[in-house]
C-alpha cells in the first residue's frame, strides 16, 4: 500500500492542464465493443481505473494499440466470448466499477453478456436495478446467481422506458444497448451529463441514430451495425474543480488551461459562491492569490447550501472538495450529499486536523469556515475513497506541517500523476 507524505504550507504558481474525463472514459472504451471497425480515442487520462478496462479489453480479445501519449486505437474485430468465463475475467472485472458498462454493447453486438460484482469506490449503495431494468424493456432476460449478473437477448427491440433513477451509467448502458435494437426506443429521465452527450455524439458519427441529445428524453432509432470512428474526450471537470479548491485552500495563483468552459455547467457558480474568485481567459481558468474568501447567503440571508443533484445540477463528484475547501472560508455552509450515504465519512480526518465541521447524519455535514484564524494540522490518514482522498490531500497541502496519507490507490485511480504535476508547481508531495 503506497502513501503520500506532504509537507504543508506551501504556495503554488504556474499552470495545470485538466486530464481527460475518468467517468466520459470508462463508457467510451466500453462503446469500442459495438463495432468491427478502428475506433482511435485521444485524450484518455493515464489513471488506474482507466488502464485497468483497458487491459481487460485487451484480454477479451480486442486489438489495442497505443498511438500517442494519451491516444489509442482499438479493433474489436475478434472478441473472445469464452474469456468472460474465466477466473482472469471475474478479478479484474470486479475490481472495477465501469465493468458494468460492458454490458450494452456486448448485448446489443453478441446478445449475451456477464459480469461479475463491480467494485469501485466505497461511498454507500450503488445499485444496478436501472441498468437491468432498461435492458429487460428491450427484451433481454436478466439473471443473477450470486457471484455474476447476466443478461441474454437474441432479438432486442425498441421500447418506451422511464428510467427510475438518473443514472449516468445505466443510461449509458442501456444507450449502447439500444443502439442496435429493432425499431424506436425512447428512454425518458435520461441523464444528460455532458459525458452522455459525447458518448451519444460518438455512437452517432458510428452510424447510431440518436436524437434528443442534452435533454433527458433520448429516442434511438435501432441500426444493423456500427462502424469505427475517431473521438477526443473532455478534460475532466471534476480534476478542474479540485483544482480550483486546491488553489483557494492554498492561496495559491493557478491558471487551469483548457478547460472547455461551457461544458463545466453550474460548478464555476458553486466555487464562486465560496468567494472564490475566477477569471475566464479565453478557455483557461485563472484562480489569483487570495487571502480570504467570504462565503455568500442566500438573498433572504439564509446560510448557503451546497447539494449535489442530476445534470445540469452540482456533480456529487465535487462535493468533497467543496467541504474542505469550505474549511478556510469566512463563513458557514451545509454541505448535503443525497445520493450516497457514506461519502461524508471522511469528515473525522478533517476534524483531526482542526476543521470545524459538524457531521449532521450520513448526507450532511455544517462546515463553520475557519476564515484562515488557525491552520490546520498535519496528521496520518487513510485515503477511503477517490474524492475523499483529493479532498484529504488539499487539507494536507494547506496544513501547518507534515501529513501521511496512506491508501493512495484510491487517489490513483481517478487523477493521474497528480503529486508529479503538483509538485511541478511548488508542492511539496513525495510518494512513499
Amino acid at each position: 500500500m503506497a502513501s503520500f507524505k506532504i509537507i504543508g504550507g506551501r504556495r503554488l504558481s504556474g499552470e495545470l492542464v485538466p486530464q481527460g474525463a475518468k467517468n466520459e472514459a470508462l463508457q467510451i472504451l466500453c462503446a469500442v465493443l459495438l463495432t468491427k471497425e478502428p475506433v482511435t480515442i485521444h485524450n484518455i487520462p493515464n489513471i488506474r481505473d482507466v488502464n485497468q478496462l483497458i487491459e481487460l479489453l485487451g484480454d477479451m480479445g480486442v486489438w489495442v494499440t497505443k498511438i500517442g501519449e494519451s491516444s489509442y486505437r482499438f479493433v474489436a474485430s475478434d472478441v473472445n466470448l469464452d474469456f468472460q468465463n474465466t477466473e482472469a475475467y471475474k478479478r479484474k472485472a470486479a475490481a472495477l466499477r465501469g465493468s458494468v458498462m460492458l454490458l450494452g454493447p456486448m448485448l446489443a453486438r453478441y446478445k449475451q453478456g456477464r459480469i461479475p460484482r463491480p467494485g469501485g469506490d466505497k461511498i454507500g449503495r450503488r445499485r444496478l436495478d436501472t441498468h437491468f431494468l432498461g435492458f429487460e424493456k428491450l427484451g433481454a432476460k436478466f439473471h443473477f446467481d450470486g457471484d455474476f449478473y447476466r443478461v441474454e437477448g437474441d432479438q432486442l427491440k425498441g421500447a418506451y422506458m422511464l428510467l427510475d433513477e438518473a443514472s449516468v451509467t445505466g443510461t449509458a448502458n442501456v444507450l449502447m444497448a439500444a443502439v442496435m435494437a429493432e425499431g424506436t426506443t425512447t428512454i425518458y429521465n435520461a441523464a444528460c451529463e455532458p459525458y452522455l452527450q459525447q458518448l451519444s455524439k460518438m455512437l452517432n458519427r458510428m452510424g447510431a441514430k440518436i436524437s434528443g441529445v442534452g435533454s433527458n428524453m433520448l429516442i434511438i432509432e435501432g441500426v444493423e451495425e456500427l462502424h469505427g470512428t475517431e473521438h477526443t474526450m473532455l478534460p475532466d471537470m471534476i480534476e478542474i474543480g479540485s483544482f480550483i479548491g486546491m488553489a483557494a485552500m492554498t492561496q495559491s495563483e493557478v491558471t487551469i488551461k483548457n478547460c472547455q468552459i461551457p461544458e463545466l455547467g453550474i460548478i464555476p457558480d458553486v466555487f464562486k459562491r465560496l468567494g472564490i474568485q475566477l477569471e475566464f481567459r479565453g478557455d483557461d481558468i485563472h484562480v489569483p492569490a487570495q487571502d480570504i474568501y467570504q462565503v455568500e447567503t442566500f438573498l433572504d440571508g439564509g446560510m448557503m447550501t451546497v447539494s449535489d443533484a442530476p445534470w445540469p445540477g452540482f456533480t456529487p463528484d465535487l462535493l468533497s472538495i467543496v467541504l474542505v475547501t469550505a474549511i478556510q472560508a469566512s463563513g458557514t455552509v451545509l454541505i448535503h450529499q443525497k445520493m450516497f450515504e457514506s461519502r461524508l465519512f471522511f469528515v473525522d480526518k478533517l476534524i483531526e486536523m482542526g476543521a470545524q465541521i459538524i457531521l449532521c447524519d450520513p448526507h450532511r455535514a455544517t462546515v463553520v469556515g475557519l476564515g484562515r484564524h488557525q491552520q490546520l494540522r498535519g496528521i496520518r490518514m487513510s485515503s477511503p475513497d477517490i474524492r475523499a482522498g483529493v479532498s484529504l490531500l488539499i487539507a494536507a497541502m494547506s496544513a501547518n506541517g507534515t501529513s501521511i496519507i496512506d491508501n493512495i490507490e484510491q487517489i490513483d485511480r481517478g487523477y493521474q500523476n497528480i503529486d508529479t504535476r503538483l509538485n511541478a508547481i511548488g508542492a511539496d508531495i513525495t510518494r512513499l
